[in-house]
C-alpha cells in the first residue's frame, strides 16, 4: 500500500469519522453526519447491510482477484464510487475538487450535486469529463435545459435524476445549528468556527462555501434569508413519469434515478427507457420509518435484474459493507459520509486514503472468500435455514 496516499494512523472509517469531528465546527459535521428525526432509518441502513453472512471457501485454487467493474460502458478499477452530497466546501474546502480529483486519477465515478460547492464546468475539467451529475429537478423547465446544455457541453457521461426529495426531510440539528432554509450564522457558530482554526483559515483562503453550478442563476446580493427563499422556489416540486420522459427525450447520455425503493418505481423507470436506478434513501436523511437500502434492493433485485443496472448507496460504510452490498445484488455501490470523513480529517489526502482504505478492506474480503472476481462475491452469500422449533 502506498505510503503516500495511506495514513497508517487512520486504517478505519470509524478513525477518519473521529479525526473529522474535532477537525471541523460542530454544525458541519453534525450537517455531514446527522439524518433525519430520530436518525433511525440512518442506523438501520448500516445495521442490515452488517447483517449479511458470508461463506468463506478456502480450499479452491485461488489465481488472484480482479476488482475491475463494467458500468455503461467504461471499466472502473474498483466497484464503487463517491455520492453526490451538497455543500462539500462547509464540511471542508475546495472538498468537491479534492475527491474529484482522487476519484479521476483513481478510475472510479465521482458524482457532483446540483447544490454542490463546485461548478459543472470545474468538475468536468478536473476528470476530463468523466464525472456524472446529480440533477434535482428545477421547477422551471426553462433552468432544466440551461443545466443540461452545459452538461452536454462540458461531455458529462451520466445524468443522475433524484427522486426522494419531494420534500426536505425534518433535521432537528440542521435547524438548531441554523442549517435550515433560510440559513443563518448563530453565535454558537461562530464560536466553533474559533475552535477549529485550520477550517477556518482554509475556508478564508478557498472562500465561502457557494452554490458554484446555480451561481449564474442567483440573483446579485441576496441577502441569506432571500437566498434560502430563492432555493426553495427554484427547487420545489415533485418528480413524475412526465418530468422524467421530457429528460429523457432531451438528455441523449445514460440516464439513472437515484432515491428509488419501490419495485412500483422501478417498473416506471424501466417503462420510461432509463438505463439505471441507485438503490436510496437519501443517507437516512428523509425518512426514517423507511426500510433499509439493502432491504429494500432484495425484491428489485429478484424482479428486475438483467433488464436495468441495479445501483446501490445509503448505510455504505467500509469495504466489507461494499462486500455485502454487491453480494446481495447490487452491481455497482456509492459511498457519501466515508469520503467526507476522509477530506475532514485530512484534507487534500483524504480522497486518496479513503479510496485506497476501502480497497484494501475489500481486496481482503475476497481473497479470504476466494473470489477472484466481483461477481463472484454473490455465490458467497450465506442463506440461513429457519431454526427448527425442538419441542415441535
Amino acid at each position: 500500500m502506498s505510503k503516500e496516499k495511506f495514513n497508517p494512523n487512520y486504517p478505519d472509517i470509524d478513525y477518519l469519522r473521529e479525526r473529522a469531528s474535532k477537525r471541523i465546527p460542530r454544525f458541519a459535521f453534525e450537517y455531514l453526519d446527522g439524518g433525519c428525526n430520530a436518525e433511525i432509518n440512518k442506523r438501520r441502513n448500516t445495521d442490515d447491510i452488517r447483517k449479511v453472512k458470508m461463506k468463506p471457501v478456502y480450499l479452491k485454487d485461488f489465481k488472484g482477484l480482479n476488482m475491475q467493474t463494467e458500468l455503461f460502458g467504461k471499466t472502473y478499477d474498483a466497484p464503487f464510487g463517491i455520492s453526490p452530497i451538497g455543500l462539500q466546501g462547509l464540511m471542508w474546502p475546495n472538498a468537491s475538487e479534492i475527491l474529484a480529483k482522487a476519484a479521476f486519477e483513481n478510475n472510479i465515478p465521482y458524482i457532483l450535486s446540483t447544490v454542490g460547492t463546485a461548478s459543472i464546468e470545474t468538475i468536468a475539467e478536473i476528470t476530463e469529463g468523466n464525472a456524472w451529475f446529480q440533477l434535482y429537478h428545477p421547477a422551471e423547465n426553462s433552468l432544466r435545459d440551461k443545466l443540461i446544455q452545459r452538461l452536454e457541453d462540458s461531455q458529462y457521461p451520466v445524468l443522475v435524476l433524484l427522486s426522494d426529495v419531494p420534500t426536505f426531510g425534518y433535521r432537528s440539528k440542521e435547524i438548531k445549528n441554523g442549517l435550515s432554509i433560510p440559513p443563518k450564522m448563530t453565535l454558537s457558530n461562530m464560536i466553533q468556527i474559533m475552535q477549529n482554526p485550520n477550517w477556518a483559515i482554509s475556508t478564508l483562503l478557498a472562500g465561502k462555501p457557494e452554490f458554484k453550478t446555480l451561481l449564474p442563476y442567483i440573483p446579485k446580493g441576496m441577502s441569506m434569508k432571500h437566498l434560502g427563499l430563492f432555493m426553495n422556489k427554484t427547487f420545489n416540486g415533485r418528480l413524475n413519469e412526465e418530468k422524467i420522459k421530457a429528460l429523457r427525450d432531451r438528455w441523449k447520455g445514460k440516464l439513472v434515478l437515484k432515491g428509488v425503493e419501490s419495485e412500483e418505481d422501478v417498473e416506471k423507470v424501466i417503462s420510461l427507457g432509463l438505463d439505471g436506478i441507485i438503490v436510496s434513501n437519501h443517507g437516512g436523511r428523509q425518512l426514517d420509518s423507511a426500510d433499509s437500502t439493502i432491504n429494500a434492493m432484495a425484491p428489485i433485485v429478484e424482479k428486475y435484474k438483467g433488464q436495468i443496472k441495479i445501483m446501490m448507496d445509503s448505510g455504505i460504510r467500509t469495504g466489507p459493507d461494499i462486500a455485502n452490498s454487491i453480494a446481495k445484488g447490487a452491481e455497482f455501490t456509492f459511498l457519501g459520509r466515508s469520503f467526507m470523513y476522509g477530506v475532514s480529517a485530512l484534507g487534500k489526502k483524504g480522497g486518496d486514503h479513503t479510496i485506497h482504505l476501502l480497497k484494501t478492506q475489500l481486496r481482503q474480503v475476497m481473497e479470504q472468500l476466494s473470489c477472484e472476481k466481483i461477481e463472484e462475491l454473490r455465490d458467497r452469500v450465506l442463506i440461513e435455514s429457519p431454526s427448527k422449533n425442538i419441542f415441535s
